[in-house]
């Protein structure tokens, strides 16, 4: 009996110790947050070359990492062999046949002229048969009609040398400049890809994490390095609906390190209501969990580059 006696009088002051450390917990528990940072590729490459360490600052434009990527090689020695064959389609129609190309047309002139004249007269000489009754008249259409096509051989080739010395038609040129151009394209975007082998610090941050080493694959979009922005530093804190009233974007307020017991002033950004499902910063929320929550993101007033902060630390808003 006395045992329990002695129980009951330790949990009720178990009981009320916990209400008393409840009411001195503050509701406006707050966190050290900074923008986060994630550097990826959008090629898929194998890690050659790691250029920094986790938790080394770096600079933005600094290298953080050479990706090897054997398939840009071959697609530039496509895109420049590519890039010379149209070059020369468009140089050759600018300037016509070439010479070579000149004196093979004088040739096939030269043997369908032969032709024509042959052809003239042994259909000269058909048409006297003819009318002596030598010949038939099938045989004399014949012959007039080998005479017909020797001409038009004849006619063919010399427009063919005359198109020969001039220029290509305009849809002609325009379809290989045309050619010329996406061989371009295909050469720059080869180059641009070329580029992308090289990871490059999208700003000045810190490296938190690395998620592959040397040697392993990275794909595209797959976050190699993760970090925090420098000078991003801003306050996070949640406030149940009971509270946000009292606060408005522009408010100034006083912030509290619990450790090391300095305070600063910051100036609330924003203020926007949180999903059910959000982190709630409050470690250990003195109202309703019915209510809604809502975040204050607080920046500091003044210039705190000289001052340590961590991480996910906690700080207090002072009342």
């Amino acid at each position: 009996m006395k045992r329990l006696k002695i129980g009951t009088i330790l949990l009720g002051l178990l009981l009320l110790t916990s209400c008393a450390n409840e009411e001195e917990i503050t509701p406006f528990r707050g966190k050290v947050k900074f923008e986060s940072i994630a550097v990826s590729s959008k090629l898929a490459g194998r890690i050659n070359k790691l250029y920094v360490a986790e938790g080394d600052e770096v600079r933005k434009g600094d290298t953080l990492a050479f990706l090897d990527i054997p398939e840009l090689d071959a697609k530039m020695i496509q895109a420049e062999g590519a890039l010379k064959a149209a070059r020369g389609q468009l140089e050759m129609a600018n300037t016509g046949a070439t010479r070579e190309q000149l004196i093979q047309i004088e040739g096939k002139l030269d043997a369908a002229r032969a032709e024509l004249a042959f052809a003239r007269q042994s259909y000269s000489r058909l048409e006297n048969m003819f009318k002596d009754s030598l010949v038939s008249r099938q045989q004399l259409d014949e012959v007039k009609m080998k005479l017909k096509m020797a001409n038009a051989q004849v006619k063919a080739l010399e427009a063919k040398r005359e198109e020969s010395g001039k220029s290509v038609r305009a849809e002609q040129l325009d379809q290989a400049q045309g050619q010329v151009e996406r061989a371009r394209g295909a050469r720059e975007e080869v180059l641009t890809a070329a580029g992308e082998r090289y990871l490059i610090a999208p700003a000045n941050m810190s490296i938190e994490t690395i998620s592959l080493r040397e040697g392993e694959l990275l794909t595209p979009g797959y976050s190699l390095f993760t970090g925090y922005k420098k000078n991003s530093l801003y306050f996070r804190f949640t406030i149940n609906e009971a509270n946000i009233y009292d606060f408005k974007e522009g408010d100034e307020l006083l912030i509290l390190n619990p450790y090391t017991k300095e305070e600063l002033k910051a100036r609330i950004e924003s203020i926007r209501q949180l999903p059910k499902y959000a982190d709630i910063t409050t470690t250990a929320p003195l109202y309703d969990l019915s209510e809604s929550v809502y975040e204050l993101k607080l920046l500091p007033a003044s210039d705190v580059s000289d001052e340590n902060f961590y991480s996910n630390a906690t700080v207090l808003l002072k009342e």
